[in-house]
């Protein structure tokens, strides 16, 4: 049996606004709205599903994480989408190493927030690679 994700959803202030945003960053288009979500596919055929939640849940929106594995090429160009953007991005999962990048596994990454307050990530090589793997 195969288990695949399939899609999930992603508690927002305005899904529009984060739709948008994300898509931005990584270069993506956005699907058209369908119900209350907009959707946003990603190429291994995972859908993030965007919804506004009530003004009085938004206020407590708990923000998730987010990690996103894409080619040297697209992180160079999603990097410099988020430096002419002006959109403050940390090296650490703790956010404190501001406006710099990490070369951990191997790789390049960082950390951003979206719209809603939740975490994004974007790296080269998955958690655990190294060269000589």
């Amino acid at each position: 049996m195969a288990v695949e994700l399939n899609h999930t959803i992603i508690h927002s202030r305005d899904k529009r606004e984060s739709a948008e945003f994300l898509a931005h960053v990584l270069g993506l288009g956005i699907g058209a709205e369908w119900g209350p979500f907009i959707q946003l596919d990603m190429s291994n055929g995972v859908a993030l599903d965007f919804v506004t939640l009530p003004a009085k849940m938004a206020e407590s929106i708990v923000p998730q994480h987010y990690a996103f594995l894409i080619s040297d090429e697209e992180f160079d160009a999603a990097f410099e989408r988020i430096r002419a953007r002006g959109i403050t991005y940390y090296a650490d999962p703790q956010m404190q190493r501001v406006n710099e990048i990490n070369h951990e596994h191997s790789g390049r990454g960082l950390y951003f927030r979206d719209p809603s307050g939740h975490g994004m990530e974007i790296i080269t090589r998955p958690y655990g690679h190294t060269e000589d793997a």
